[in-house]
């Protein structure tokens, strides 16, 4: 298979099956995409190489074909000035060149067949090499959510939390104390407005003493 044989591999190989053996799937991934990578540069490099050789082998049928063409016209010309010698040996040149003409024509088709396996082979390449830098990004995704979160569920399970807890609720416990201090020195002291709500109170039982003398006078 040649240079194929890792492109072959990669394209038949199944990529979870790998990724369930890697320690680090991210890494086995990016490698994996870079293998496919490397294979299609040197598929592609190949393609040229094999392109450049389809127009050789064109020319060189065609320059046969000419030939054949120019010793059918000698053959004729030579017939033409009774040299049935020269004619003879001008058929011999022609079946020559149509026998080479041949020969590379049938090179040229193996090339051909050969060009048109390359396009398939570069065509599938693609599309798993697509495929795999599509999935690429999810598996990346997938591997950083789940270490996240197996980091919070191990700072969750962690003793490390119950204590900070803990803490917290003596440290509220003491802040309530002093709290309850502060509110314990103003027990029995009226403010300016406890004052003033006195006043008020007063002056309103004042006015229904008022109101109640007054209703008892008219009887």
């Amino acid at each position: 298979m040649g240079i194929f044989s890792r492109f072959a591999d990669i394209v038949n190989s199944n990529i979870n099956a790998i990724l369930d053996k890697a320690e680090d799937p991210e890494k086995m991934v990016r490698l994996i995409i870079q293998e496919m990578e490397d294979t299609l540069v040197e598929v592609r490099s190949t393609s040229a190489k094999t392109l450049a050789e389809k127009k050789e082998l064109t020319r060189r049928v065609e320059q046969l074909n000419e030939e054949v063409a120019q010793w059918q016209s000698k053959a004729e010309l030579a017939l033409t000035k009774e040299r049935e010698d020269l004619a003879r040996s001008a058929l011999l040149e022609k079946q020559k060149s149509a026998d080479a003409a041949a020969s590379v024509q049938s090179e040229l088709a193996h090339v051909e067949s050969h060009i048109e396996k390359l396009q398939q082979e570069v065509a599938t390449l693609q599309e798993k090499l697509a495929d795999a830098k599509a999935r690429q990004k999810a598996i990346v995704l997938r591997q950083r959510s789940a270490e996240s979160r197996l980091e919070v569920k191990k700072a969750l399970d962690s003793s490390k939390v119950e204590d900070a807890l803990n803490r917290f609720e003596r440290y509220e416990s003491k802040i309530d104390g002093l709290e309850s201090q502060v509110e314990s020195y103003d027990l029995g002291k009226k403010t300016l407005a406890d004052e003033i709500a006195d006043l008020q109170k007063n002056e309103k039982v004042d006015d229904e003493l008022a109101e109640l003398k007054k209703k008892l006078s008219g009887k």
